[in-house]
């Protein structure tokens, strides 16, 4: 029996709806997935804010958006970390999408973005980067696992047919 049947057990897959959720940004206010209908949204969960993995991904989504709006995605990513910190975070890198504060993890939670986690020996329960595509109507895309910081961005363009494979 695998080790992450909780994990597993609530994982996504594409065709699912995707969880609604309404989470305060860098500024404390409110972005709700159901105010993001009608396009693609790409929604994606990382561990912490200002560590080195999670500003590499970060900055490749915004080195990316340009292009990625110009194909129809809007971009969004969520982590456990206060709306404070997510600020600091923002400025710091001139992030120019949304980054929402899910610090109770319940959204992570019902994404299947939350769970057991092993570094270095030590098992623990954390945030398992993970992202997703949601259609237009709400439905899930695509829903990717444990996904690498470094090098995400150009995988998840190919994977969408956005660059050549």
């Amino acid at each position: 029996m695998s080790e992450n049947t909780a994990a597993e057990a609530t994982r996504l897959s594409p065709g699912d709806a995707a969880p609604d959720f309404t989470l305060p940004d860098a500024q404390g206010k409110e972005l709700s997935l159901a105010s993001l209908r009608g396009k693609k949204t790409i929604v994606y969960f990382y561990p912490a804010a200002s560590t080195p993995g999670c500003t590499k991904q970060a900055c490749d989504f915004r080195d990316s958006l340009e292009s990625l709006t110009a194909a129809g995605y809007q971009v969004v990513g969520i982590s456990p970390d206060a709306s404070a910190k997510l600020a600091k975070f923002t400025d710091a890198q001139d992030l120019t999408f949304p980054l929402l504060a899910d610090e109770d993890h319940a959204v992570a939670e019902a994404y299947g973005a939350w769970g057991e986690k092993k570094n270095y020996g030590r098992v623990y329960d954390g945030l398992i980067r993970s992202t997703f595509v949601i259609d237009e109507s709400g439905r899930v895309e695509l829903a990717q696992y444990n996904v690498r910081a470094t090098g995400h961005v150009a995988k998840l363009r190919r994977d969408l047919g956005l660059d050549p494979k």
